[in-house]
């Protein structure tokens, strides 16, 4: 199986996530359903079928979030030189060559990313078009909308 590339920050949040759903959220459901079931009758208790719900779906999360942190690649983009290359990770400024308007886009992986928070995911057409370039470079980038140029004005590795 292919590892799918993660920021630090994402595998943290994932981590806090999976932690809260086996320290807290499992041990609170498991006490509803012992609840419920003290109540009797369990095929016309509604509580004891909704607290199965939560529990099914729980387990779930906690299946899925497990198999993400262990296929991540986990890339701390702070801890590498930047020589100006767009890279995973990167926050990479850029200058549309049509509308002279400037936009910053994060590299994330697919789970990260946001267009909302300027963070794209490493598979979408602009990110794949922006990687191993570097400052000063100029790509396009094929859109919904048709070709759009883009020069590529600054990389960090924040």
């Amino acid at each position: 199986m292919q590892r799918e590339p993660m920021t630090v920050q994402s595998a943290k949040a994932l981590n806090d996530e999976l932690i809260e759903l086996k320290t807290v959220v499992r041990p609170r459901i498991t006490n509803s359903i012992a609840d419920a079931r003290a109540h009797g009758d369990l095929k016309e208790n509604a509580e004891y079928h909704a607290a199965r719900e939560q529990q099914s779906f729980s387990e779930g999360r906690i299946l899925e979030l497990e198999s993400k942190i262990s296929n991540a690649q986990i890339i701390d983009i702070t801890k590498m030189t930047n020589n100006g290359k767009v890279i995973f990770g990167a926050t990479v400024q850029l200058f549309n060559l049509d509308t002279e308007e400037e936009v910053t886009y994060r590299i994330v992986g697919n789970d990260e990313a946001d267009i909302k928070k300027n963070l794209i995911s490493v598979r979408s057409p602009i990110a794949r078009a922006l990687i191993s370039k570097e400052e000063g470079d100029e790509t396009e980038v094929e859109t919904p909308g048709g070709i759009v140029a883009y020069e590529i004005t600054k990389v960090d590795y924040i």
